[in-house]
């Protein structure tokens, strides 16, 4: 752990997410990066997305401030820190008085914070933009980029799907477009005639209206996911920081660690790289600064913007500090906003 870069003052940032009673804090990003700032010496805020509101005009914000004493183990620390969660004592600080917040709330995304933290955004740095996350949290994002993902289809017509999945005459897989952790996603064929309509039928519930119906997607199941599993690569303002291979154990085809998927070091490939180097501006244009990007063989099959996660596992493969490269950034990113505020020449960084 760091102090902070010479001239580089003393934060305060808020981490905007789930209970923190609810997390494991070896195997969870967030609790790494929160810890790496803590040890700099920033002073860490805590909320959840309900405490969030407005007073005359201004988003407030009903923190905790959950800084605790440096040079604790991240056992000790995390101890000491739902320590600070007990105490009845709340700040209500309006969301621009911080100088970072981390957007870290698991899916599904929490349209009506960022809607809150949208009309604020230019006044703060979020980690990640809000309208960003609000487009980039659909499966349908990677459309931005049709030439390196598998073949895909949105619809929310039954007997379009249906049409689909036999021209396709192979495997498909069927997505929810705001799933997450593999959550509802399957493999489907048109081998299987008996369950098939009744799946497509359930997934896009199909006894209502046709305008109220659920969109899905329908896309090429990549065979190479059985042997290899994807690849989880973790990019910072555009930028590889790390990757980890995951891999089914189960005979389960989905590669989610969520799903019970085992993963193991992984060294990138000039074909990843360079997808990676494909999507870097829109990710940049969009104020996604930090994402986690699965990858099949050589092509996209998702981006994950909302809360992305690989951090505990890739440091123990490689033995680096992600997080540090992450604080490293917001410390950063800061200073140089602060000098374009006030006119200043921009700082050479570290």
């Amino acid at each position: 752990m760091t102090e902070p870069h010479r001239g580089k003052k003393r934060m305060e940032i808020g981490f905007l997410m789930d209970d923190l009673r609810q997390i494991t804090p070896k195997w969870e990003t967030t609790s790494q990066i929160m810890y790496e700032c803590n040890e700099r010496g920033h002073s860490v805020f805590f909320l959840q997305p309900h405490d969030l509101y407005v007073r005359k005009n201004h988003v407030v914000g009903r923190m905790r401030n959950i800084t605790v004493p440096r040079g604790l183990g991240l056992d000790l620390y995390w101890q000491a820190l739902l320590h600070c969660l007990d105490q009845e004592e709340l700040i209500f600080e309006t969301v621009t008085d911080l100088d970072v917040l981390f957007l870290r709330k698991d899916p599904p995304l929490n349209y009506e914070a960022m809607a809150f933290l949208g009309p604020v955004s230019d006044n703060i740095f979020m980690v990640n933009a809000p309208t960003g996350m609000i487009n980039g949290n659909s499966k349908a994002y990677i459309l931005n980029f049709p030439d390196i993902i598998p073949e895909t289809h949105v619809s929310r017509d039954p007997s379009r799907l249906r049409r689909i999945i036999d021209d396709f005459g192979g495997d498909m897989v069927i997505k929810p477009l705001h799933g997450h952790g593999g959550h509802g996603v399957i493999k489907v064929s048109n081998r299987e005639q008996e369950n098939l309509n009744s799946l497509i039928n359930y997934y896009v519930q199909a006894s209502l209206p046709y305008p109220e119906r659920r969109p899905i997607m329908v896309q090429e199941y990549l065979k190479t996911v059985k042997d290899e599993g994807d690849v989880r690569i973790l990019l910072l303002n555009g930028e590889v920081v790390g990757a980890m291979g995951r891999r089914s154990v189960s005979g389960d085809f989905r590669t989610n660690i969520h799903a019970g998927a085992e993963a193991f070091k992984h060294e990138i490939t000039p074909a990843q790289k360079e997808i990676c180097r494909r999507i870097r501006p829109r990710l940049i244009k969009d104020g996604l600064y930090f994402v986690g990007i699965d990858i099949i063989g050589d092509k996209l099959v998702e981006i994950n913007c909302v809360s992305p996660g690989g951090v505990p596992r890739i440091n123990q493969f490689d033995r680096v500090n992600i997080e540090s490269e992450v604080v490293d950034f917001i410390e950063e990113r800061i200073i140089a906003l602060k000098h374009q505020k006030e006119g200043l020449p921009e700082l050479e960084t570290d």
